[in-house]
């Protein structure tokens, strides 16, 4: 099963390279399933792996010029506030037990995957559907419209600890008026700082963290970035990212089931 979660761990990262995101949303279902790791922790590892993979991808988005700083701040602080506030205080502060309806109990890592695979199953629909390009021609860069949407990805980030990078571009694009590769560069910037500087909510805190796993899995993980990254001029991004879609969508009705018949 490890050998398996790692050769999945490279899914993570070529996905990143390819399309510029989705790939961080299988993350956690991987260190659960696979590497049998609590929910809960698996968000503080997931938060660290998809910040070191997409700060290398970002690195290579920022050598084609893809990558503009100034969104990358006026997005990322705030969602970084909000992602540190999650981890730092809103997630600790969550009882363990949240209700019980019948014979189901509603722990906080229960609560975790349901809404993890709700998201999962909402970006699968996003990269299935054929839809028309995002208007690449506005301007005028609304702040207040890009603050609130980074506010919104910190708090998911925050909480189930994915990079949030299927929310992240198209908000760059209609807010920021970005063309799509300065959103997909950016995006991975943005993520990097939410999401590394978004772990050490949970490192002060004390949280058990195996610093060597980490770093194995995320050396995998970079692997893949690093791949796709390479192969974008080569892959038909357009015909890969339904294809990716479909197996998000697979992968979310199987938590979604398997967290109910626990």
């Amino acid at each position: 099963m490890e050998i398996a979660g790692y050769a999945a761990s490279v899914l993570i990262g070529f996905s990143l390279g390819v399309i510029g995101g989705g790939g961080s949303i299988l993350t956690v279902p991987i260190l659960v399933y696979f590497f049998a790791l609590d929910p809960i922790l698996a968000t503080t590892y997931s938060l660290f792996v998809v910040g070191l993979t997409s700060s290398v991808g970002a690195i290579s988005h920022y050598q084609k010029g893809n990558v503009d700083f100034k969104i990358s701040l006026v997005f990322g602080i705030p969602s970084l506030i909000a992602v540190f506030i999650m981890r730092k205080w809103v997630m600790p502060s969550m009882p363990h037990h949240l209700l019980t309806i019948s014979h189901f109990e509603l722990t906080k890592s229960v609560l975790l995957m349901l809404v993890f695979a709700t998201l999962m199953v909402a970006a699968s629909i996003s990269m299935i559907r054929k839809k028309k390009a995002l208007p690449e021609t506005q301007h005028r860069i609304d702040y207040t419209k890009l603050i609130l949407q980074s506010m919104i990805v910190g708090v998911i980030t925050g909480f189930v600890g994915v990079g949030g990078g299927f929310l992240i571009i198209p908000s760059l694009v209609l807010f920021a008026g970005l063309p799509m590769k300065k959103a997909v560069g950016t995006s991975l910037m943005v993520m990097t700082i939410s999401s590394l500087l978004g772990v050490l909510g949970d490192v002060s805190r004390h949280a058990a963290i195996d610093y060597s796993f980490l770093i194995l899995f995320s050396a995998f993980a970079i692997g893949g970035i690093i791949a796709g990254s390479y192969l974008t001029k080569y892959i038909n991004d357009a015909k890969l990212k339904p294809a990716f879609g479909w197996f998000v969508l697979i992968m979310g009705i199987f938590v979604l089931v398997s967290t109910l018949t626990k």
